[in-house]
């Protein structure tokens, strides 16, 4: 979504709030297409003293796999983000100053990059998710482990002695 601003940059005190969809549905991120629902967008343009600042939150509900048990589950994701926007960046050192062209800013274009760089590497259905066992597949979240543990090596023996009795 390309903003135009110009009316804003010698306008101390107005702003313009906007609010757009994003479909990010195509992107894959580690062989999953999480975000099958509308990625929501809004945010606003604000000249304070002359400096025009630009936030915006993009919101969705991700279709996520816990990376410890495997269970499917909607895991909320919200980004925010803001830039300061300039005419002409002198120095190109800072990532949160957005030249303008012509006077537009593509906020969709910033939004996809921000939303798409805050995806999570790992998901978690909660953060004490005990996941599976390796050795019979059993989720550990729902029941216990049915394995019989492996003993020891050094102690065969006196698993033995156990045995016995």
């Amino acid at each position: 979504m390309l903003l135009n601003v110009s009316k804003f940059i010698n306008a101390p005190g107005e702003r313009m709030e906007f609010q757009f969809t994003m479909d990010l549905s195509d992107v894959d991120f580690g062989g999953l297409y999480p975000a099958r629902e509308p990625v929501v967008v809004t945010g606003e343009v604000r000249n304070t003293a002359g400096m025009l600042t630009l936030t915006f939150t993009a919101a969705t509900v991700l279709k996520s796999v816990c990376d410890r048990c495997l269970k499917p589950f909607d895991n909320p994701k919200s980004v925010r983000c803001e830039y300061l926007l300039a005419e002409k960046v002198e120095s190109e050192d800072s990532d949160d100053v957005i030249e303008l062209e012509n006077g537009c800013v593509d906020v969709g274009d910033l939004a996809r990059t921000a939303f798409i760089f805050e995806m999570d590497t790992k998901t978690l259905c909660s953060e004490d998710c005990k996941g599976i066992c390796p050795g019979c597949g059993v989720n550990l979240n729902q029941g216990k482990c049915v394995c019989k543990k492996e003993t020891d090596p050094r102690l065969a023996v006196l698993a033995k002695l156990l045995d016995r009795n």
